[in-house]
């Protein structure tokens, strides 16, 4: 158990950081309907019943769907692109998806190589694609959901305020949806681009995501 999580503290760290803020921020939700629920004269509703209502499921997938985002982009645009000195980028020259060789797969294996690297044809191409493909698949899914409950949280309010409620196309072509979606994907790019372009200069002494302190600024795809 000791070398388990040894072995897997970074993951670990973050899924118990994740369920803690996930639970906080259903906590925080649920305090802030409440307020609203009692100053217009409605009773408050019960935490189990907030955490599966549209309100909550809306804010919690427009986040993923972001984040998801941001993988995918990152993971498949830095195929092609590259930044001088940067940690995050492969070096100028070395764009594209590389040899065979290069990537170890086909005859060009070791041992240890995953099954599907030896394969030929579609199973290779998969697997070789599986990272971006399973962010892909997690930001449609989350964009929907998020849409969904989107759409059901919107007409709530909607007839809450005896106004008519729309169907699922009418709120994704809404203002309501593309502000909730543009502001989470401008951070998300935002971030992006600043641990780019900052970690060509500034550096992290013992992180895998910095160059070595004393390692000059023009070097690219050097990690700490």
């Amino acid at each position: 158990m000791k070398r388990f999580v040894r072995d897997n503290a970074l993951s670990l760290f973050f899924l118990v950081a994740f369920l803690l803020t996930l639970v906080g921020q259903s906590l925080a939700g649920l305090a802030d309907v409440n307020a609203d629920q009692l100053s217009s004269g409605g009773a408050a509703v019960s935490w189990w019943h907030y955490v599966t209502s549209s309100d909550f499921a809306v804010d919690v997938a427009e986040n993923w769907q972001s984040e998801y985002l941001q993988f995918l982009l990152f993971i498949v645009i830095t195929v092609w692109l590259v930044q001088r000195g940067s940690p995050e980028s492969k070096k100028p020259g070395e764009e594209g998806r590389g040899s065979a060789a290069e990537q170890k797969v086909g005859r060009h294996t070791v041992p240890g190589s995953p099954g599907w690297a030896g394969a030929t044809g579609l199973r290779q191409t998969l697997y070789g694609n599986s990272l971006g493909l399973l962010m892909g698949v997690i930001f449609v899914l989350s964009w929907l959901a998020q849409s969904v409950a989107g759409t059901a949280s919107y007409n709530r309010r909607q007839l809450s305020q005896l106004q008519d409620p729309v169907n699922w196309g009418g709120y994704v072509a809404s203002p309501d949806f593309w502000n909730r979606t543009l502001q989470n994907w401008q951070s998300e790019l935002l971030a992006v681009l600043s641990m780019v372009v900052l970690s060509i200069y500034l550096r992290q002494r013992g992180s895998p995501e910095s160059k070595p302190v004393g390692t000059p600024h023009e070097e690219t795809a050097v990690e700490g």
